[in-house]
């Protein structure tokens, strides 16, 4: 049976910090614009004051999002040329020698993953660091991570370790692609979906 990696994400220890965004973008060497990790925030709640005394439902908590190398590609299914193609080990990839730049996949993506790099004409994304797993090495997104709420590995095992968890606001509802992603949710954390805040940081993420 052909594997499935995945990345795992603990919002209890995701401080926001960017580094495992950082790290992504200078071991990929990305250009700027181009981001295959970014850190969403999402907020909410309100402040209101009851005879003298004020009290809060303010929240907020972070969500590191990339490709999630999904069991349903979107990607994969509107790419005119098939560049866009899934591996045995479920990685889903960009052959730059087909792909001419259509941006469908960018647009079709409900989590925004693929990149255009307008130097080189091709669409770009997050790889899972498969030359540094051939190497026996994490993705530079875990490793980097100094809280370690990233993990990755066979999605199966994640799973069956942290549980199945994958529609957290302000991510999109999961059965349209079926990602590769397993969260153990903040205590505030919101469902897909919810209206009960928002992203507070969208510049960031485009």
């Amino acid at each position: 049976m052909a594997k499935q990696l995945g990345f795992f994400l603990d919002q209890n220890y995701c401080t926001g910090c960017k580094t495992c965004q950082i790290s992504c973008k200078d071991k990929n060497d990305l250009p700027i614009g181009v981001i295959w990790r970014r850190v969403a925030e999402w907020a909410g709640g309100s402040t209101v004051e009851y005879d003298g005394v004020f009290q809060t439902t303010a929240f907020a908590y972070y969500t590191s999002i990339s490709c999630n190398h999904c069991a349903d590609p979107i990607c994969v299914k509107v790419c005119p040329t098939t560049a866009i193609h899934k591996g045995e080990d479920g990685i889903v990839s960009i052959d730059d020698d087909l792909c001419v730049g259509c941006r469908l996949c960018e647009w079709a993506c409900p989590y925004g993953a693929p990149q255009f790099d307008s130097a080189r004409g091709v669409e770009t994304k997050c790889n899972f660091c498969a030359d540094y797993l051939a190497e026996g090495k994490q993705p530079a997104c875990v490793s980097a991570c100094p809280s370690r709420a990233l993990e990755f590995g066979e999605l199966s095992e994640l799973r069956a370790r942290h549980g199945s968890i994958d529609n957290i606001a302000p991510l999109p509802d999961p059965s349209i692609t079926r990602p590769s992603l397993v969260i153990a949710p903040s205590r505030n954390a919101q469902p897909t979906g919810s209206t009960d805040g928002a992203v507070v940081n969208p510049k960031e993420l485009v």
